[in-house]
């Protein structure tokens, strides 16, 4: 799919090209490239003189050869962004190319971004930049404002790993954790554990592409110091994951804790009757080993008495169990 977004008004509008000819109708500043075919890619090259490398959305590219600047003045980024799916939380490489000098060439301050799934930053810009007149000048205020949008998407996902650890934190410390209880639990926070990650991967990535951006000298004061303002949103969200980091260990040992209270209650079970049938047990061996021929009748008393021996025996300790707590 290719879509590319024109300024009028100050607003961003967003047309589909479905053929060369409709390229030559507009001026864009941002040309959107989603999964796109060889069709696409031949009238990009075709019209805007720009070939899109072949590696462009490999995912085992060096981190070092992720940002770059070309001799003609082409500026090379892949980025990471978000995408907080309840399912599947996953990250989306995007590749980025903006062309800052090359005169001659119809991609002279376009930004070209390519993805192969929609991503839901592109769409939030896309709304912010229709109602919001002013917010996008240039290309490289798009690129900004997408690395701004995905500070926020970031921010917006952690709000929710709140919200999701605060009901989980109400079932842990309920004070009544079944084992099928604590297994839900232990899913809900491995879920938001590997969201966290994720979150504290995509920020990192959206730093070092901002960082590359003010190193390239490409933007003007008044982007630089945007670009400064995004660092800084940055910089509290990994202040933010690295608490939820700890809380997330602390309901996982919680939750553990629990499990092994559950499992000693049983193992408890067990050791009290161990303890409590060795008595009887004992009186049956030495009552059995203890006459000349079986049954024995000689002595009339002798089974009841063993018997209620043996009773004795087991509700003795099961009454000093019970008198100590060691039963409740």
């Amino acid at each position: 799919m290719l879509n590319i977004f024109t300024l009028a008004n100050g607003r961003l509008f967003q047309e589909e090209i479905e053929s060369l000819e409709e390229l030559s109708k507009f001026q864009p500043i941002w040309v959107d490239l989603e999964s796109p075919t060889l069709e696409e890619k031949r009238w990009v090259k075709q019209y805007y003189g720009l070939s899109i490398p072949e590696d462009a959305m490999d995912e085992d590219i060096e981190e070092s050869a992720r940002f770059y600047e070309e001799d003609n003045g082409e500026l090379h980024i892949r980025s990471d962004f978000l995408i907080a799916d309840d399912d599947e939380p996953r990250s989306v490489r995007v590749a980025f190319i903006l062309n800052q000098e090359n005169q001659s060439l119809r991609s002279k301050g376009v930004l070209f971004s390519i993805h192969d799934e929609d991503v839901p930053v592109f769409r939030l810009l896309r709304l912010r930049a229709r109602r919001a007149p002013g917010l996008i000048e240039d290309a490289k205020d798009v690129l900004l404002k997408l690395f701004d949008a995905d500070a926020e998407y970031s921010a917006d996902t952690l709000e929710g790993i709140y919200d999701e650890l605060e009901k989980v934190s109400k079932q842990v410390l309920s004070g009544e954790v079944t084992d099928t209880l604590a297994g839900e639990v232990l899913g809900d926070i491995a879920r938001q554990e590997d969201l966290n990650g994720r979150i504290r991967r995509n920020v990192m990535d959206t730093r070092r592409a901002v960082s590359f951006m003010m190193r390239s000298r490409m933007l003007s004061a008044g982007q630089f110091e945007e670009a400064r303002q995004i660092l800084r949103d940055i910089e509290s969200l990994d202040n933010h994951t690295a608490f939820l980091f700890d809380k997330i260990n602390f309901l996982m040992d919680a939750t553990v804790g629990f499990i092994n209270i559950n499992q000693n209650k049983i193992i408890k079970i067990f050791s009290v009757a161990s303890v409590a049938l060795l008595p009887p047990t004992l009186v049956a061996s030495l009552y059995g080993m203890n006459f000349q021929f079986m049954p024995e009748l000689q002595w009339q008393l002798g089974y009841p008495f063993a018997l209620a021996l043996m009773a004795a025996s087991a509700l003795v300790p099961m009454w000093y169990f019970r008198k100590r707590g060691w039963l409740r």
